[in-house]
């Protein structure tokens, strides 16, 4: 369930959660603590929760069962301190029985206690996570719209793309609006956080555009199965990308939910973790969709000349 690695250093292991190489860490010794990062993922710090439970029913365990050792011989002094006077000679200096009576040197045990820390803790708008995992579906459903629309509305395929660039940045702004201003979900910078949003949303709708461009009104369809029913299930959203089965995680993080989705948590918990990944992958989106639109624009003008010939 565990795929550890050795760190020197506490403080080290805190910069590792804040770039989101892992997920959290186990300090051994004798103040044993445990390091959770729930705005990397709720589930992995709910699991490490429930571990500090089960550490610290073990050294309970441990230390009661230390303790039962400790009063035996206790008793077991107390009973040769009971019979030391009866075998003294009577003209013998008398000892102290509770003296014979004391057990070997023990000393009061503290029970380390397993403290559980939250180096990178969620919004209180948020203690869930609930919201910022659902925030990848307004931009997935947002984005089919935008391309359902603009690919209804706009007949030339050229304008087409000015469309999609258009709805991109009316729609990021609006739904960072809606989901950091309004209920608090993001954080972070507003203007990434509407670079990103925005670049999510004209990503989808350009692609439906470029398939709309080339094979007409069923390309509505590929677009759509391709983000919501593809790319949305293996986004890792809800739960970390290395819960999937097989390398399904990891292709998700090279379609446009799963991009976008990880791309907002960093932007609003993690700003000294990695991502230029996710901004070439939208990038790289987009730019196939304008490209497809362009593609279906010239070969739509070919067909027309060669008809007009």
């Amino acid at each position: 369930m565990l795929d550890l690695k050795k760190v020197d250093s506490r403080a080290e292991t805190q910069q590792l959660i804040r770039e989101r190489e892992v997920y959290g860490a186990f300090i051994v010794g004798d103040e044993p603590e445990i390091l959770t990062s729930t705005a990397a993922s709720p589930a992995v710090a709910q699991q490490l929760n429930g571990i500090a439970s089960q550490m610290q029913q073990k050294i309970d365990k441990q230390a009661m069962s230390g303790m039962q050792d400790g009063m035996k011989e206790m008793q077991d002094a107390l009973a040769k301190a009971s019979q030391g006077p009866a075998s003294q000679s009577p003209g013998g200096p008398q000892e102290n029985p509770g003296e014979q009576a004391q057990a070997p040197t023990t000393s009061a045990m503290e029970v380390p206690q397993v403290t559980v820390t939250d180096v990178v803790p969620l919004n209180d708008n948020d203690s869930t996570g609930a919201g910022l995992a659902i925030a990848g579906l307004p931009l997935t459903i947002g984005g089919i719209v935008g391309g359902v629309l603009t690919s209804m509305i706009v007949h030339s395929r050229r304008m087409r793309a000015v469309a999609v660039l258009a709805y991109g940045a009316i729609g990021g702004l609006a739904l960072t609006l809606v989901l950091q201003s309004w209920f608090g979900i993001l954080q972070g910078n507003f203007g990434l956080d509407v670079l990103a949003a925005g670049l999510a949303v004209a990503a989808t709708a350009a692609l439906i555009n470029g398939f709309v461009s080339l094979i007409g009104p069923g390309g509505i369809a590929i677009g759509a199965v391709l983000t919501m029913f593809i790319g949305n299930p293996i986004a890792s959203l809800q739960a970390p990308k290395e819960f999937l089965a097989g390398a399904w995680g990891d292709i998700g993080q090279f379609l446009v939910p799963g991009a976008s989705g990880t791309l907002l948590r960093d932007l609003s918990y993690f700003p000294d973790a990695p991502m230029a990944m996710q901004w070439w992958v939208l990038i790289g989106w987009f730019v196939l969709g304008i490209a497809l639109i362009l593609v279906g624009h010239l070969l739509a003008h070919s067909k027309k000349r060669a008809a007009v010939s």
